[in-house]
């Protein structure tokens, strides 16, 4: 059977043997190949006469057409910010301060579930199968949206913002900040799609002392620690002023750094900070499409991998494509540095799928849980549909999936060895009645929230065009 005449409840068994054209294994795609899902991981995976032979009693499903792959991880995303996407466009730098701190703010509890239960059916359609949620500065906590997301199917790093000097929907005093992680650190072991981790929005809005100690908490926990860093200049320079230090030296400066250390962006590095980021073991998520949109410059990513230094791909809210992730990832790089270089490869195609999934995995301190398809591992992937004219004829997977891979051949999304979507649309929920809740919602809240938007929507830009060249 084709991946087009396999139904859901094909895929629906307790042991599930699939067995696709290919199978992408972090060292490239493999034919004849089978993989056994059962109890949510992945069982075996091998030959597959082999897997057949050994394993009688599972469901074989065959998908001629398709290759079995990991799902996407998003390095970096605010889930709670879905409402406000199109608010973005055409903003210059620091836009949190300006649209995502008052929008978010104005969210209660029940619009925190329907922005964060929205942003991750983006996801999921767009191949994600573990997004890195940064913290959300609403004061609704976060159990709606680790309700919304385990609803939705979809596995999440949900970070607790700790800032303990502003930038935040409230700012309590150290031992309330510190006795709310500790409990959010410890909280999550009954939910296995929630992962938690800490967060302090950017330098600046914590003490030393706070940043210290909480890079330290996610150390001893095994979670990771989140901040923004380095992204725009006007944050580098009242960085300089202030203290004399760019903010990644500010971190390394107070003991923040380290290998459950994640910061978003890197993109405003010097040759010496790129040491501090290698010899510490410290991650970054590359946000290709936030630079495209809104950033002050490009991250060296493909001098990062050279480098050794650990990354994952992340969104950043933008959109929530895994294909076009990757294209603006190799496209963004190439644009930055290879072209005033000569380098017509840019890594030559495979790093950006690798750090999208496994890499991006380990990054972001799952890397024993997910992120590729290994025995043990999460049965968190895909099914892609490669029967399609951009990949024929087809001598390069890898980098064919990195620059013509469409959202739109993902025929189906698993996470946790459950299916969650079915042509692009959840299986167990309706997906369709919560975008018409959206619509007929959000706009209200967003209308609530004191955002300050400088520039002008596509339509009065058009109007405005038309009026200076008359």
């Amino acid at each position: 059977m084709t991946p087009v005449s396999v139904t859901p409840e094909h895929l629906a068994a307790a042991r599930l043997l699939l067995v696709p054209d290919q199978v992408m294994l972090r060292a490239g795609p493999v034919a004849g190949h089978a993989i056994l899902v059962a109890e949510g991981r992945f069982a075996d995976v091998g030959r597959a006469a082999d897997l057949t032979a050994r394993h009688p009693d599972a469901t074989r499903v065959d998908l001629p057409g398709a290759v079995v792959m990991p799902g996407f991880i998003d390095a970096h995303h605010h889930l709670t910010q879905s409402f406000g996407k199109a608010l973005a466009f055409g903003e210059p730098s620091e836009i949190f301060r300006r649209v995502w701190v008052p929008l978010e703010g104005a969210l209660d509890a029940e619009m925190l579930h329907l922005a964060g239960k929205l942003a991750a059916l983006e996801s999921l359609r767009g191949g994600f199968t573990t997004v890195v949620d940064a913290g959300t500065r609403a004061d609704g906590g976060l159990e709606p949206l680790a309700e919304a997301v385990t609803e939705a199917g979809l596995r999440c790093v949900l970070g607790l913002i700790c800032n303990d000097l502003g930038g935040a929907a409230r700012t309590d005093d150290r031992a309330t900040i510190l006795a709310r992680a500790e409990a959010h650190l410890a909280g999550w072991s009954d939910n296995d799609l929630i992962h938690p981790s800490l967060a302090i929005s950017i330098p600046e809005v914590a003490s030393d002392d706070m940043l210290r100690t909480v890079a330290a908490l996610c150390g001893e926990a095994g979670s990771i620690f989140q901040t923004h860093v380095n992204e725009h200049l006007v944050a580098v320079e009242r960085s300089l002023v202030a203290r004399g230090q760019r903010p990644l030296e500010h971190l390394h400066a107070v003991g923040a750094l380290g290998p459950q250390t994640v910061i978003a962006h890197g993109t405003l590095v010097t040759p010496h900070e790129l040491t501090l980021l290698r010899d510490t073991g410290t991650a970054v998520a590359y946000n290709p499409v936030a630079t495209q949109w809104k950033g002050n410059a490009v991250a060296p990513a493909t001098l990062m991998h050279a480098l050794g230094i650990r990354f994952g791909l992340g969104t950043d809210g933008t959109r929530s494509d895994a294909f076009r992730l990757l294209d603006a990832a190799e496209a963004t790089q190439r644009l930055a540095f290879g072209l005033e270089t000569g380098d017509f490869s840019c890594g030559g195609g495979w790093p950006w799928l690798d750090h999208a999934t496994t890499g991006g995995a380990e990054a972001v301190g799952l890397g024993a849980v997910t992120g590729e398809i290994a025995v043990g591992k999460a049965a968190d992937f895909l099914i892609v549909d490669i029967d399609v004219p951009e990949l024929v004829p087809s001598r390069d997977l890898v980098w064919e999936l990195t620059r013509l891979g469409n959202r739109d051949q993902i025929t189906a999304v698993f996470v946790a060895g459950r299916l969650r979507l079915w042509q692009g649309w959840p299986v167990d929920w309706d997906g369709r009645a919560l975008v018409r809740e959206v619509a007929r919602r959000a706009e209200a809240a967003i209308a609530a929230a004191p955002i300050q938007k400088i520039h002008p929507s596509s339509t009065e830009h058009r109007a405005r065009h038309a009026g200076d060249a008359s």
